[in-house]
């Protein structure tokens, strides 16, 4: 019997070897909560304390990568203590490549 026939879960052999593979990648996550330029004097010159301004508001919606690619888009929210993310849409690399906020 050949893998494509034989079946496991619905699906043929292959697909379920295929798909436990890929399942078992890990991505990491990041998030982006805003953008600065800065002259490197102002960055060489930062220390402890120094606050980096950025080109985002309180209320708008962050950037979530998977592996430094833009996958969806998401609110910030605390809960218990930790910050989370929840996400809003799907990402448009273009917007995350022009530096839309």
């Amino acid at each position: 019997m050949c893998l494509l026939t034989r079946r496991r879960k619905g699906r043929p052999l292959i697909a379920s070897i295929v798909l436990s593979q890929i399942e078992a990648v890990d991505v990491e996550i990041s998030v982006v909560l805003g953008r600065s330029v800065l002259p490197m004097q102002q960055l060489l010159r930062m220390g402890r304390g120094a606050v980096i301004p950025l080109d985002a508001s309180e209320r708008d919606e962050v950037w979530i990568l998977a592996n430094n690619h833009p996958v969806a888009r998401g609110e910030i929210e605390i809960r218990d203590d930790r910050i989370a993310i929840t996400v809003t849409r799907t990402a448009d690399i273009y917007d995350f490549m022009a530096g839309a906020a």
